[in-house]
């Protein structure tokens, strides 16, 4: 099995180890499973992430002058890294 993101390969398991995971899980779903638990790891990654993302730039973007607030997590992460003071993790790091 090889995982790959936009075309290119970042991880793959041997017949061994895929053996040894269908040790505890069907092999009848075994494909199906290792999707279902990739997706989950990023999902609750990007979760994670935009909590505190929400967390630090609430009270920033009313110091910004900012009114209204989208609801939608994706617009408000726009909405956050258009403002002038926002720096992502390279940035603050180079200060």
């Amino acid at each position: 099995m090889k995982i790959s993101v936009d075309g290119k390969e970042i991880f793959a398991l041997s017949e061994t180890q895929k053996k040894v995971i269908q040790n505890d899980i069907l092999s009848e779903i075994f494909e199906e499973d290792m999707h279902r638990r990739l997706q989950y790891i990023l999902i609750h990654k990007y979760e994670e992430c935009f909590k505190r993302l929400k967390l630090e730039w609430e009270p920033k973007l009313s110091q910004n002058g900012v009114k209204m607030v989208p609801t939608d997590p994706d617009e408000l992460a726009e909405l956050i890294f258009k403002q002038p003071n926002y720096k992502n993790r390279s940035q603050r790091d180079k200060i």
